[in-house]
C-alpha cells in the first residue's frame, strides 16, 4: 500500500447529506431536462367546447317527454299518401286480405266504403273511385287497457286521411257508423289536433263522458273534467254508442265509480 493510500485511510469519513446525494444521483429528476407545464392549446379547447355542446344536445333529445302533452304532431302528408297508395293497390289485388272487403251502405256521396273485420278489430277503407285513389281509412282497435267483458263493447278508433279529403266529414261519418252499430268509442292516449276537434263535434249528437282506465276497468269521471285531470294519460273520452247510457254501463258493471280510481291513485303514491 502506498503512502497516499495510507494517508487517506487515516482521514475521517465525510458524510454527504441525503438531499445532496439525491441531487447528484443520475436517477434524480434534476438530472434530466423537464418538459414545460401543459397548457391547453386552441385545438384542445375547441374539442372540449364541442364535447360539452354535444352532451347538452343529447340530454335534450333523450329527455323523457312531458306526460301531460296529449296532442301529437300529425305524420307527414307524404307518408300518409304513400301508405294509402299501397293500401289502394292491395284493395284491388285478388287474394289479398283487403280484396275480400265488403261494401258498406253509402255513407257519403261519390265515395265507396269498404269494411273488413280481423280479430275483433274493424277496418273501414274509403275509396274515391272517380279519382282512382284511397281517401283514407279508419281502424277500430281493441283496447288492452280493459277486461274481456268490457272489450266486447268498446273500441278505440284511429284514422288517416289524405290532406285533400280532410275536413270533409268522412271520419265523422265512419265514426257515426260504428256508434250506430252499438260500439262505444274510447279515445286514444294521444290525439292529433284534428281528432281532438272531431271528438268534440261528435259529442253534439252522441253522449260523451270522461273515464279513467285503471286496473282493466273504466272509472266514470263525469261529463267534464278539470284540465289537469284531462291531461293525465289514463284519462280518456268515451262516446256512447246506440242503446248505451252511463246508467246502463254501470248496471252491467262496465263503468265503475270514480272513487275507485282515486283510491288506486293513492295506493300508487303510497
Amino acid at each position: 500500500m502506498n503512502t497516499l493510500a495510507l494517508h487517506l485511510r487515516g482521514l475521517p469519513a465525510r458524510h454527504t447529506p441525503l438531499s445532496h446525494r439525491a441531487s447528484l444521483s443520475p436517477r434524480s429528476v434534476l438530472a434530466f431536462p423537464q418538459p414545460p407545464p401543459f397548457v391547453a392549446g386552441p385545438a384542445v379547447a375547441l374539442r372540449t367546447a364541442l364535447g360539452t355542446a354535444l352532451a347538452t344536445v343529447l340530454r335534450r333529445m333523450l329527455r323523457p317527454p312531458r306526460m301531460e302533452l296529449r296532442i301529437d304532431v300529425s305524420p307527414p302528408d307524404t307518408a300518409i299518401e304513400a301508405e294509402l297508395d299501397t293500401l289502394h293497390g292491395r284493395l284491388h289485388t285478388p287474394g289479398d286480405a283487403l280484396h275480400a272487403c265488403t261494401r258498406l251502405p253509402t255513407l257519403l256521396p261519390d265515395l265507396v266504403f269498404h269494411h273488413r273485420e280481423a280479430d275483433g278489430e274493424h277496418y273501414v277503407y274509403v275509396e274515391d273511385v272517380a279519382r282512382g285513389c284511397l281517401a283514407g281509412y279508419t281502424v277500430f282497435n281493441r283496447l288492452i287497457e280493459v277486461d274481456r267483458r268490457t272489450d266486447r263493447h268498446v273500441r278505440s278508433p284511429h284514422s288517416k286521411y289524405a290532406p285533400a279529403y280532410q275536413g270533409r266529414g268522412i271520419a265523422s261519418a265512419v265514426y257515426d257508423w260504428a256508434l250506430g252499430r252499438g260500439f262505444c268509442l274510447v279515445s286514444g292516449a294521444r290525439q292529433s289536433a284534428g281528432a281532438h276537434a272531431l271528438w268534440h263535434a261528435l259529442a253534439r249528437r252522441h253522449p260523451l263522458r270522461w273515464v279513467a282506465l285503471r286496473t282493466k276497468r273504466m272509472h266514470d269521471l263525469g261529463a267534464s273534467v278539470a284540465p289537469t285531470r284531462a291531461a293525465e294519460l289514463d284519462t280518456r273520452m268515451i262516446l256512447l254508442g246506440h242503446g248505451w247510457s252511463a246508467a246502463r254501463l254501470r248496471s252491467l258493471g262496465l263503468l265503475h265509480p270514480a272513487a275507485e280510481a282515486a283510491n288506486e291513485t293513492m295506493r300508487r303514491r303510497a
